[in-house]
């Protein structure tokens, strides 16, 4: 496929003839903030602007910028078969889904609103890396500061209210978007759902969830309810919902778009806007954004609302019944609790195990079991029932010289896969890796898997003293040998749950106790284009490996076990507010 030469910036507007004039103001002030090492091309989609229009937009092109009217209509045409009946033609906020298709000669482009004024370089924005997400955005204000609009999206979408953006300043990663066909899924959500209260956004948000690059707010500053910085510091200024200067006199920040705009020749057409706006028109204004709250309330509560019709039609109720459980149990602060029934657990006696003195046998089953389970991950892989995306810090691992208890957050049954091929990846032959599990898994666990969880290098705990403290000699005589460990201190797993729960002791107590680090791992979690058999998606796995935590030859045991439990949590926070962009807060009442 043809490709443009990178140097040539694309960005795109999307407008009609009433508001171009505002286009033009945006226009005029990202063209003087702009760098002049760079080439542009500014294209205008719509579906009919005046003659007139076009050529005061024209006249705005420089010998970096490049500019030109894209009409969309026959390309509306030629879709028109897929698209719904409803006011689609007339919502030019949808052509940014266009872009990508319409376009294949990029593979990158920026889509602004008309409504902003750009005070910062907007080839900054462009040259921002976003990987492989489907698009760079700025989280959306309105759902972080106002509850409603938090609770709507959350329980409506399905997207949390820390991690849903703002879609008037998008950089698109338009190869992703043709990939992962957004403007197919568009149309088919468009026929499952309509959306009313944020629309193009809400599709947006529900399409692209986990597929995000977060740019920092300053490309989109929201003139909306608390900003942060000085607004000197704003890239851009996005005159969202009723905060117009060309409606009201008094908007906030209004004198920087006033100050661009009398250097335009619109600026006598947008005065007479703002002196011939009524006072009747303001209150309806007022009293649309209080019908908007209202919608997204009565959204909220619709037992058919989006999120309500597809737990009912496509996911499998238990695991729905999970959600629920798990949102009740970190409502009450029972953390350390299974939300899941555990099958019924024998107890394991001490002349049951032989932890670490294995017979021939044994060693037999352990290597026998290590070979199907290999294949059985493979399998998974293959099948893309776990997927894992990538390894961070694998030189953590690779670094060590000694054993180590390894810490991971526990949520899947195939998590202690992930953590196993980091294992395989970091090449310690020389040392081996164990996993502590739970005492019914050994015992009671039937089938295939209770096989593996018998034969796979596992350390069952015990509910039994004896075979407890038969348990504590062979741990620590393991990593005093220079072998790893896998222990999960939250003790519970809640399925999918993407926080940091609080910690129990036992794990550093053994670190603290034989004189070994604790290797702190966090596996981050993306939903992925595959739907699993329980019609939720499958989740592509980040495996965070951090820096090791050692105890202090200075302190007491107990000391050392309590500080390096909150360092290991401190170190897990910092990665789940990083990755995923949200303050770690609990429901816990």
């Amino acid at each position: 496929m043809y490709k443009t030469e990178q140097s040539i910036i694309p960005i795109f507007y999307a407008c009609d003839d009433n508001f171009i004039k505002y286009t033009i103001v945006s226009m005029h002030s990202m063209i003087t903030n702009a760098s002049k090492d760079h080439k542009y091309h500014i294209y205008i989609l719509h579906t009919g602007v005046s003659e007139e229009m076009k050529n005061k937009v024209i006249a705005l092109a420089t010998e970096n910028f490049e500019v030109s009217f894209e009409d969309v209509t026959d390309y509306l045409h030629s879709i028109s078969d897929k698209l719904p009946i409803r006011d689609y033609y007339s919502k030019t906020t949808y052509y940014r889904l266009f872009i990508a298709e319409m376009f294949p000669e990029y593979d990158k482009a920026i889509y602004i609103d008309s409504d902003t004024v750009v005070q910062g370089d907007i080839s900054e924005l462009y040259h921002t890396d976003i990987g492989d997400a489907y698009l760079g955005a700025c989280h959306e204000q309105a759902m972080v500061q106002i509850d409603e609009y938090g609770t709507y999206v959350e329980k409506v979408i399905g997207v949390s209210r820390y991690n849903f953006f703002n879609a008037g300043i998008i950089l698109i990663n338009c190869d992703q978007f043709r990939i992962h066909f957004v403007l197919d899924k568009f149309i088919q959500y468009l026929h499952t759902y309509d959306f009313v209260v944020t629309q193009d956004e809400d599709y947006l948000n529900l399409i692209c969830k986990d597929h995000v690059f977060w740019i920092d707010n300053r490309w989109n500053t929201e003139i909306f309810g608390n900003i942060p910085y000085p607004i000197e510091e704003a890239n851009i200024l996005h005159y969202i919902m009723t905060s117009k200067p060309w409606y009201y006199s008094d908007c906030r920040h209004g004198g920087i778009f006033w100050k661009y705009a009398k250097e335009t020749s619109v600026y006598e057409d947008i005065l007479r806007v703002l002196e011939n706006y009524t006072d009747e028109e303001r209150e309806r204004d007022r009293v649309s954004c209080d019908d908007l709250l209202a919608l997204a309330v009565k959204e909220t509560n619709r037992e058919d609302n989006y999120l309500n019709r597809v737990n009912k039609l496509n996911r499998a109720t238990d695991r729905v019944e999970i959600l629920k459980k798990i949102e009740e149990y970190e409502r009450a602060g029972r953390f350390d609790e299974d939300v899941e029934n555990d099958p019924p657990s024998k107890v394991l006696m001490p002349e049951d195990i032989n932890y670490i003195k294995k017979t021939f046998k044994e060693r037999v089953k352990t290597k026998f079991a290590y070979r199907i389970a290999r294949r059985f991950v493979y399998n998974l892989i293959e099948e893309k029932k776990l997927i894992i995306k990538e390894i961070k810090g694998i030189e953590h691992f690779q670094g060590l010289n000694s054993g180590a208890v390894i810490t991971c957050n526990h949520f899947n049954p195939f998590d202690s896969f992930a953590i196993q091929m980091a294992y395989e990846a970091a090449n310690q032959p020389q040392r081996t890796f164990y996993r502590v599990i739970r005492e019914g898994n050994y015992t009671s666990f039937p089938g295939f898997y209770g096989f593996l969880m018998r034969n796979c290098n596992t350390l069952p705990l015990s509910s039994n003293l004896e075979t407890l403290k038969k348990f504590q000699e062979a741990t620590g005589k393991l990593l005093r040998d220079g072998h790893f460990v896998l222990v999960y201190p939250e003790q519970s797993m809640w399925w999918n749950y993407r926080k940091p729960k609080p910690l129990k002791t036992g794990a550093f107590m053994f670190a603290s106790k034989n004189n070994v680090p604790v290797l702190p791992c966090f596996i981050t979690m993306k939903d992925s284009d595959v739907i699993g058999e329980d019609g939720f998606p499958v989740q592509e796995y980040t495996i965070h490996i951090s820096e090791p935590i050692y105890p202090d030859s200075n302190l007491s045991t107990r000391k050392n076990t309590t500080e390096m439990m909150k360092k290991n949590y401190e170190v897990w926070k910092e990665i789940y507010e990083k990755e995923y962009q949200i303050p770690l807060s609990y429901l816990t009442e």
